[in-house]
């Protein structure tokens, strides 16, 4: 009896050990994964997941992560591009709503569920930014501007994009309509309404505070379930009796395939890198929070969202997919 119990007692430490690291890494055939980010190193995304990658790596994980920017076609073709790729757990793909709205509007003939989901990261709210000369202080004043003269609110974003689709949520959660002018990207959509060639459009908070502060630009409301601190005056879209609560969500997902074992192995790397204490204070100063979900909850999220985001662009006449 002595013997056996000697010899449980040993299994059990063994089996501690062995459970004390990833065994799934040992099943990697590659000593670096990648992850493809669809957009350039400089955008608010490659910032964002360079910070991000940078706090999974210095947990020592195996194999390490290496960001590829793979820019162009919105993000679609980054998309392309990680849809191909093996299915071995080497190959990881920075996801957020673009893909939805570019299968929308029939751009690609995919959407999320090409993918797997591992887990959603982090959340850059909304800001509704308007030239210093509109007489609206807040989204309650645009709302009524916009039922007293629908359709003429000149409001800037990129047709078909996430900045697009911001106005068309709100369009529908208060039964406005504004008139839409398309811009390249967010450094033309700031400069159209700094110039008031636009009366509103969305801004990216970490690039536009230093306007606000100065006046230079308004800022009539967040799309955030709480007000910024960066932003501390601006008030909620909530707060102000609209029902929107939502931002850029941005997260990971693997080619269709990818095993349950890899996706849960990434999925924990990722939660793990979400409570960072510095990585939560340098994604804040950035206009970002973390907003962790992981491989199941990521999957619920995804097949609600393009339900209302297909109903919306079903209602405004510019659905494209199948």
């Amino acid at each position: 009896m002595k013997t056996s119990n000697k010899l449980t007692a040993w299994a059990v430490a063994a089996l501690a050990v062995v459970m004390a690291f990833p065994a799934q890494a040992a099943e990697f055939p590659c000593r670096t994964a990648k992850l493809i980010v669809p957009w350039g190193p400089g955008g608010g995304t490659g910032v964002i997941f360079r910070l991000v990658i940078e706090t999974v790596n210095k947990t020592g994980i195996k194999p390490q992560l290496q960001m590829v920017n793979i820019s162009g076609q919105g993000g679609n073709k980054g998309a392309k591009v990680a849809r191909k790729a093996k299915p071995d757990g080497c190959t990881l793909f920075a996801i957020h709503q673009s893909a939805l709205s570019s299968y929308l509007t029939g751009r690609v003939k995919f959407t999320w569920d090409a993918f797997e989901p591992i887990a959603m990261l982090t959340r850059t709210s909304p800001v509704i930014g308007a030239n210093k000369t509109v007489p609206w202080k807040d989204a309650r004043d645009l709302v009524k501007a916009a039922k007293a003269k629908p359709g003429t609110i000149l409001t800037g974003g990129t047709l078909g994009s996430t900045s697009h689709f911001w106005f068309l949520l709100l369009e529908d959660a208060t039964a406005i309509k504004l008139k839409h002018i398309s811009y390249d990207g967010t450094r033309q959509r700031m400069t159209a309404l700094l110039a008031n060639n636009i009366s509103i459009g969305e801004i990216n908070l970490a690039a536009a505070v230093k306007y606000i502060q100065a006046g230079e630009l308004k800022a009539l409301g967040i799309y955030a379930a709480k007000r910024h601190p960066l932003i501390p005056n601006v008030p909620t879209m909530r707060e102000m009796g609209i029902d929107l609560v939502t931002g850029t969500d941005r997260g990971v997902s693997a080619p269709k395939g990818t095993p349950k074992a890899k996706i849960d192995f990434w999925a924990k790397a990722f939660k793990k890198a979400a409570n960072d204490p510095a990585l939560i204070a340098s994604l804040e100063r950035k206009g970002t929070s973390i907003n962790y979900q992981g491989p199941a909850a990521s999957t619920a999220y995804w097949k609600k969202t393009f339900t209302k985001w297909k109903g919306i662009a079903k209602k405004v006449g510019m659905y494209k997919g199948n």
